[in-house]
């Protein structure tokens, strides 16, 4: 009981030391950054809304993985009927090129790491 105080402002020197990485942030004004990912360069339309390919495309492509390499199953149809090929080299990246300026500038701002190159070819960006 007689070291209430200490315990307090130990407290919030925790708490202060625990959200550094937040007000850092708000210092820079990088909380309400949202990175600006390069737009399809061919295709009118993606095999999914915009929403869910933001949200999901990787449980989207394990399903292609696993149904590709496991089940031998290369089409896809999409909820319109559109067939399309299951393949990140072939129909991903046939509309999003760049990988630099789609692929890694969200994943970087996200501190995620995918897999995908560890068996895809990593593309060169065509000039």
């Amino acid at each position: 009981m007689y070291d209430a105080g200490k315990i307090i402002i130990g407290l919030l020197v925790f708490l202060f030391i625990i959200t550094i990485p937040l007000w850092y942030n708000i210092a820079i004004g990088k909380t309400s950054y949202i990175p600006e990912l390069e737009k399809p360069t061919t295709a009118d339309r993606c095999i999914a809304e915009t929403d869910y390919m933001t949200s999901n495309h990787m449980d989207l492509l394990n399903e292609w993985r696993d149904l590709v390499v496991r089940g031998d199953q290369r089409v896809y149809v999409d909820s319109q009927g559109v067939k399309y090929e299951m393949s990140l080299s072939n129909t991903c990246l046939k509309c999003h090129a760049n990988k630099d300026k789609f692929c890694d500038k969200c994943h970087d701002y996200l501190g995620v790491e995918p897999y995908c190159w560890d068996c895809h070819v990593d593309p060169k960006e065509v000039r």
